[in-house]
């Protein structure tokens, strides 16, 4: 909790038939990705979705806005993340995107987040990044960070990485600042996300 602008990193299961009612967020940044199963989403602006694993979705709370998440399957567990960003733009006008993480993240980090629109992901109000990478085979990749203010945390979600000199495994996390590149080396079956945020 409270790495910088990042908030809240819950990670999160949902029994079936069961999931959180409609309740209120306001000025947050609020990123879900699912890790198996379904998400049935609803809000107040008008969005009634599905979002699957493979997927990434964000809604702007800004000015306010009620919303529900609810397992999609009667009989099956779902599995996600839930991050908390705090905005750099107060009261602004909620809204929401989803869209399919990119294929490529076989070996390979790719961008999920970004502060701009027109960016690969999905954009929010914050200077923040966020990569995710799935590894099938042991792998070094030199991070260099958008902004030399910010700082990287690091999650691992399956598998083990050495980052910084730091042995992770499953579940693990690993907060770094004062930083201008960061050396993340991936074992085989390796799932990570790598999330740059500003430090207040």
């Amino acid at each position: 909790m409270s790495f910088g602008v990042l908030r809240v990193l819950n990670d999160d299961r949902i029994a079936a038939g069961t999931g959180f009612g409609t309740h209120p967020h306001e000025n947050m940044e609020i990123i879900s990705i699912p890790l198996s199963g379904s998400l049935k989403h609803k809000d107040s602006i008008g969005n009634k979705t599905l979002i699957k694993a493979g997927e990434i979705q964000v809604m702007s709370a800004g000015t306010g806005v009620q919303h529900s998440e609810l397992n999609g399957s009667s009989s099956e567990e779902a599995r996600f993340l839930q991050i908390w960003i705090i905005p750099n733009t107060r009261n602004v006008l909620p809204r929401y995107d989803q869209i399919l993480i990119p294929e490529n993240r076989l070996n390979n980090l790719v961008q999920v987040v970004s502060p701009n629109e027109n960016d690969d992901g999905v954009w929010i109000h914050q200077n923040a990044w966020f990569h995710i990478g799935h590894f099938s085979i042991e792998t070094g990749i030199n991070y260099r960070l958008r902004d030399s203010g910010n700082g990287v945390y690091i999650f691992v979600l399956e598998g083990t990485a050495v980052v910084a000199g730091n042995q992770l495994s499953r579940r693990d996390g690993l907060g770094i600042w004062n930083v201008d590149t960061l050396l993340i080396t991936c074992s085989s079956s390796t799932y990570v996300l790598v999330m740059e945020v500003p430090m207040m």
